[in-house]
């Protein structure tokens, strides 16, 4: 499965600048001026996973072929600047809105540095009014929706009558300030009103866009206490200029443990439930995105639908046992991989080996 996740924020919040720093290359126009980018700019980033390589170096040593490297991926999306009133059709309005819809989640990027050359549609820089404007343009836009469903008319049915019951909560909390997903937290009712499309419904990642003096002060420590995920778009656009090595002095001298990219996508994946797990063979080594909790049959089938339906068993090994012990024909020697069932629920880094009958 891939990751679909959109940038969000006011105008000239850097979404763009990050936008291109995330893909290493120049797709999004940046300008210091509202409505830069009128259209969605879309690219795919390669999610950064150290294990790949040790795993292809013990493959090339086994098997005297080297496999290439085939990463997971995430689907960014730079959505165009938001502004207050959008809900009514202010800015880029319902259009803006309309792309929120088809991303996984939500990344709200606030701007949090200061620089006089570039122009604050709202003023002067105010991270949480910034947040307040979206947030409740979001929720207008979803009173909106909720607005157009129509009660059922003489109908028993327990589902359709339940269903209105949660049209008629999400109509109470939003007018309150809440977003649907605190206003119906049930996995089973949030199921049944998934079809209505709620933009806050949505997971939101909220990212401080700050300056390096910033990103390298205390300020980052109350950030992290409000769940906001800091990064500078500026550095980030400077590090995608660099060598891998080059990269990781920079990040040193910062002191910095990963880049804005590792750390986001780090985030994205643990607050949508998302592990990955390795596969390694002469053919190729690679990560594949799976949903936290998934048996072995089910993440077979995301190698190939015929595999979860002719699964026989897994083989698995954690993945520091295989670099331990290095490679599938040493760990089996030793006892260190495991054969497991369907009942076997897959864990983040978990090397597999699938067995399925032809």
């Amino acid at each position: 499965m891939n990751l679909k996740i959109g940038l969000i924020g006011l105008p000239n919040a850097g979404k763009s600048t990050l936008f291109n720093a995330l893909l290493k290359k120049q797709v999004a126009d940046v300008a210091p001026y509202p409505f830069c980018t009128i259209e969605p700019n879309v690219g795919v980033v390669p999610v950064p996973d150290r294990r790949l390589e040790a795993l292809a170096a013990l493959v090339e040593i086994e098997e005297h072929v080297k496999p290439p490297l085939v990463p997971a991926v995430v689907e960014f999306v730079d959505i165009a600047g938001l502004v207050k009133g959008a809900s009514e059709g202010e800015g880029l309005g319902n259009k803006f809105l309309s792309h929120i819809r088809e991303v996984d989640l939500v990344v709200n990027v606030l701007r949090y540095f200061e620089d006089a050359s570039v122009v604050h549609v709202a003023g002067e820089v105010d991270p949480e009014r910034d947040r307040g404007i979206i947030e409740t343009e979001l929720i207008l836009a979803d009173l909106q929706t909720l607005g157009k469903q129509q009660e059922p008319k003489g109908v028993k049915d327990k589902e359709s009558i339940r269903r209105w019951e949660l049209v008629t909560q999400l109509k109470a909390g939003l007018d309150q300030g809440k977003t649907a997903r605190e206003a119906v937290m049930d996995p089973e009712d949030v199921a049944r009103i998934r079809d209505l499309h709620l933009l806050t419904m949505k997971p939101v990642l909220y990212v401080a866009n700050v300056s390096e003096q910033q990103l390298t002060n205390l300020q980052i420590d109350q950030l992290t206490k409000k769940s906001i995920t800091a990064i500078s778009a500026k550095i980030e656009a400077e590090l995608a200029s660099l060598s891998d090595e080059e990269q990781k002095a920079y990040l040193r001298e910062l002191g910095l443990e990963a880049s804005g990219l590792d750390r986001l996508i780090r985030k994205a994946y643990e607050m949508l439930g998302l592990i990955s797990f390795l596969t390694a063979g002469v053919k190729e080594v690679r990560a594949w995105t799976i949903v936290r909790g998934m048996k072995a049959p089910q993440a077979a089938g995301v190698i190939h639908t015929d595999f979860s339906r002719h699964f026989i068993r897994a083989d698995v090994i954690v993945w520091n046992d295989f670099v331990q012990f290095g490679g599938w024909k040493r760990a089996r020697e030793v006892g260190k991989v495991r054969s497991e069932g369907r009942d076997y629920e897959m864990v983040d880094g978990d090397v597999v080996e699938f067995k399925v009958s032809v």
